[in-house]
């Protein structure tokens, strides 16, 4: 099968359970980005499905295309320098691609949400907490101002602000950090979506408060039984939190399989660059980390993108043609020809002894 043909057809092994359709089908997926290289594609031929009630990582390195990714499903890119110029997004049984602006704005934080890196940045100042969180309700569920702010109160106890009804009168700069992730969070609940997708939440907070916050997505998730797309670069919160992952580099998916058999037996070498770079249960065992860095849009290596940074790269193989995308086991994907080669080599010093990643 060339790349063409690929690209035509959504990738076979990651295919949802037969007769049910996914919440959300990414098919192909490409973002272009105008840029000092030109007009150049950021991310590209990126496919993923989502299921009801599940939770899918996002993860990868710096400059991979993951935020870039969130945003285009969101139909949030920047436009200029951004565009979608290929590919489909298929959320509830529709293409969100081919809707009008207006038509994706009730489905934009009505029945797909999104919560932002950035806690601090995110709010409006200049309004009460309440305010900001109503305002959002009514205008995607309509209501009363009495019935938004009632809703407002709801969610803020839902997501564990203490004495909800009177903070949601206090202004976001009285709020810490981690209780103004809590106060977008509840934002984005508010209207009930089937699918929350959460962008770094915890990027700007402190160890502490990361862990609560995923502790209360993770209940969140559970008590309203949404789907979440979550974004990370951090493959521990990965193993805790997500059913499925999604590994991209360089603006491609490179790997997608369960979250369990990824961490046992990773297919792709960037995976397994990503799990080498985790810290050991050996004390005094030095990390290792992946040689050079993530190409920038507009200077993609020819052939694999990960094969200058590849220990495992054969010249005339890996840096030839482009790679698709393809099965890699039951359930899996990965874009690397040498899949079943780097299988059998690899067999004898497995990433994960005795239930613990080494």
């Amino acid at each position: 099968m060339s790349a063409d043909d690929a690209r035509t057809t959504p990738p076979t092994a990651d295919s949802v359970t037969v007769g049910r359709s996914p919440l959300l089908s990414v098919e192909h997926l490409e973002v272009r980005f105008a840029t000092e290289y030109g007009v150049v594609p950021v991310v590209e031929d990126v496919s993923f499905h989502v299921e009801p009630g599940e939770i899918v990582g996002l993860v990868g390195e710096s400059g991979c295309g993951k935020s870039v990714t969130s945003l285009a499903i969101m139909r949030l890119i920047p436009s200029p320098p951004g565009r979608i110029t290929a590919g489909r997004i298929v959320f509830e049984g529709r293409d969100l691609l081919t809707l009008t602006e207006h038509e994706m704005q009730s489905v934009r934080g009505d029945r797909m949400a999104m919560v932002f890196q950035e806690p601090m940045t995110s709010l409006d100042p200049a309004f009460k907490v309440g305010e900001q969180i109503a305002s959002t309700y009514r205008r995607h569920c309509g209501g009363t101002k009495r019935a938004a702010w009632e809703r407002a109160v709801e969610v803020l106890d839902l997501v564990g602000i203490p004495g909800a009804r009177a903070r949601a009168g206090d202004y976001p700069h009285t709020f810490s950090g981690g209780m103004r992730q809590r106060v977008m969070i509840a934002m984005a609940l508010s209207c009930g979506p089937s699918l929350l997708i959460a962008d770094e939440p915890t990027t700007a907070l402190d160890v502490t408060i990361q862990a609560q916050v995923l502790d209360l997505l993770r209940d969140l998730q559970s008590r309203l039984g949404m789907a979440v797309v979550f974004v990370t670069h951090d493959l521990g919160v990965v193993s805790e939190m997500c059913d499925r992952v999604v590994v991209m580099y360089a603006g491609q998916v490179v790997e997608s399989a369960p979250t369990r058999e990824l961490f046992d037996d990773p297919a792709h070498p960037y995976t397994h660059g990503l799990l080498d770079c985790l810290p050991s249960e050996h004390i005094g065992e030095r990390l290792r980390p992946i040689p050079g860095f993530v190409p920038p849009a507009g200077q993609m290596p020819a052939g694999c993108r990960f094969h200058p940074r590849c220990p495992h790269a054969q010249p005339g193989r890996c840096d030839t043609d482009a790679v698709v995308l393809g099965p890699a086991g039951p359930g899996r994907l990965a874009r690397c020809v040498r899949i079943g080669e780097l299988v059998r080599e690899e067999a004898a010093s497995p990433l994960v002894t005795d239930g613990a990643v080494r």
